[in-house]
This record gives structure tokens, C-alpha cells and sequence, in this order.
């Protein structure tokens, strides 16, 4: 979803605080914004509100069928600051409370399966912990996966594309970036791995073939998905989030056998969409400039040895 600039300071290391230029607004007492005859008004903002007028702007919003639901709290709440995040973690939830935040606006499920069932976690102490703790401090989870997904252009691509710095490259399927000057697979993942800040990653292909057409799928789209892209557009690498193993890395093995100049770049699936929660924070701090909207990182949870 690169924004590189001159500040030496790693942004993905720290909180980055998104608000508008010139739109703070103080709003600490009800006294501070006054009208004629001095009657005090203060600007209410509930996480309906916020919900509501993102949906708006989703061809086809509201749906029907949807995993973007609350996961805690509930929608009349008066929201005193926003978090944004990949994955709504216990870390993440510490940091919104020291921050003052009541909605965390997630990408990812809080509770560890697609559909946030619970059911089956009722008598684990992990999950107890977790809901407890939004609970105790009456904070809001709302996951924003299918909407995000569906604004045009999509909000994680959007956001990734920006941090890559290839929006410039990008072909009118919203799948296929043509680089220019086009890398080698060695140089396009030293690329990557600077721009995203990634650890490590896990590639198949030669390091020294030429990639010129990148196929670009975040998260976690599926082997069949994944396969019938490379069948249709004919890139000379697969950059992706996640994969099983047995499906997508399996096809370009073979493909590279029968011949293909073909080659797959794993990125990982949260730092993959994580430039998504992002986009998220800058539209709020476009739309609702009174509330403070801070992204913390959720990072992987995973580690290379």
C-alpha cells in the first residue's frame, strides 16, 4: 500500500500520529467553541457516526454478508480518540488505553478465527483477558476488512502501492505494475524488504532474472486465486502476502521447470496490509479532524532465527 522522506527517524518504529494539516481542534473544555449568545457546543462523535460514513462511500455499502462488525462496544459510544491497526492485540489494546482511545479500528479479526466466533472460547483464560480488557475500559473494536477492501481504489492496494512508491506503475486491472526501469529479483526484494521494513522474506526464482511486471496481491487471496492471476496476466514475479504452501509456491515450482521465467516474493500477510490501516488513519484524519487517529502497528507475530 514508498511515503520515504527526509526524517531519519524509522516511521514504522514509533506511533505515527495521523491528523489533518491545520485541523487541530481543541476540544478539552465545553467552553472552548462558543456561538452567539454564549452557548457552549462541543462536537459529539460517536463510532456509529465514523462507521457510517465510511460504509457510505463503499459501492454497494451497506452489505448484507459482512465480518465488519463491532467485536466489542457498541456503536452510540462518544469516541475520544481512534487507533488503527492490522490485528486488534492485547499490545495494541495497552497502547490505545495510554493513549485515551475508545476505538480501535481493526483489519484483522480480534478473536483468532474469520467470523470472530466465540463460542468456543468462553472457558480460555487468553480470550477471557482480552475481552475483559476492552471491556474494563470501554473500548470499541470495530474490524474494517470488507469495506476497506471495497472502496475504489481499494484502501489496502492504495496504501500499499503509495509506501512502495509504485503508484505511477500500476495498470488499469489494479493488479499489474510495470516497473520501470525494471530490477532483478535480488534487487527487487532488497527493495521491499527496505521499504516495508521486513526482517526477511521468502522467495522462489533466480535472483538474478529480470522482473519487469509484478503481479501485487496483499494478504492472503488463496492458491486458486493466486494461480489463476498468474495464469491471466503473465508476470514475471509474484509479490503476495501469504500462501499454503502446497498450492501456489507448488505452481511455480513446476512452472519454472516446464521453462517460465517465473518467481514468487512472500511478504508476509500483516506487513503486507498493514499500509491499509494506514490509508485508514489518514482518511479519518480527513473526515473527522476533531478526533485524533493514531496508527500503532500490530507488527508480525512471527520471528526469523
Amino acid at each position: 500500500m514508498p511515503r520515504e522522506n527526509n526524517t531519519s527517524i524509522n516511521r514504522r518504529t514509533f506511533l505515527t500520529q495521523i491528523t489533518a494539516a491545520g485541523s487541530a481542534i481543541v476540544l478539552a473544555s465545553p467552553l472552548t467553541a462558543m456561538v452567539a449568545g454564549f452557548i457552549p457546543v462541543q462536537e459529539k462523535i460517536t463510532v456509529g457516526q465514523i462507521m457510517d460514513a465510511f460504509i457510505k462511500e463503499v459501492p454497494g455499502g451497506p452489505f448484507s454478508n459482512t465480518v465488519d462488525t463491532l467485536k466489542s462496544g457498541n456503536r452510540d459510544v462518544v469516541v475520544t480518540g481512534i487507533v488503527t491497526t492490522m490485528f486488534p492485540t492485547v499490545e495494541v489494546i495497552k497502547k490505545a488505553i495510554a493513549l485515551k482511545a475508545n476505538f480501535i479500528i481493526a483489519h484483522e479479526p480480534a478473536f483468532y478465527n474469520h467470523a470472530d466466533e466465540t463460542d468456543w472460547l468462553q472457558k480460555d483464560d487468553v480470550y477471557r483477558y482480552k475481552a475483559e480488557l476492552l471491556q474494563q475500559h470501554n473500548i470499541v473494536v470495530w474490524r474494517n476488512h470488507d469495506y476497506v477492501h471495497s472502496i475504489r481504489p481499494d484502501g489496502v492496494r492504495k496504501g500499499l502501492s503509495e509506501q512502495l512508491g509504485w503508484e505511477q506503475f500500476e495498470e488499469g486491472n489494479h493488479l499489474i505494475y510495470h516497473l520501470a526501469p525494471a530490477m532483478t529479483l535480488k534487487a527487487l526484494i532488497a527493495d521491499l524488504k527496505k521499504k516495508l521494513n521486513i526482517e526477511a522474506v521468502r522467495y522462489i526464482g533466480d535472483p538474478a532474472q529480470s522482473c519487469k511486471r509484478v503481479l501485487l496481491m496483499p494478504g492472503a487471496a488463496g492458491g486458486r486465486r493466486q494461480i489463476q492471476n498468474m495464469i491471466d496476466t503473465q508476470p514475471d514475479v509474484l509479490v503476495c502476502g501469504e500462501i499454503a504452501e502446497w498450492e501456489t509456491a507448488e505452481y511455480v515450482r513446476d512452472a519454472r521447470a516446464a521453462g517460465k521465467k517465473l518467481s514468487l516474493v512472500v511478504l508476509g500477510h500483516v506487513v503486507s496490509e498493514e499500509p491499509g490501516s494506514e490509508f485508514m488513519a489518514k482518511w479519518l484524519a480527513a473526515k473527522f479532524p476533531a478526533v485524533k487517529a493514531t496508527h500503532i502497528p500490530s507488527g508480525s507475530s512471527l520471528r526469523f532465527l
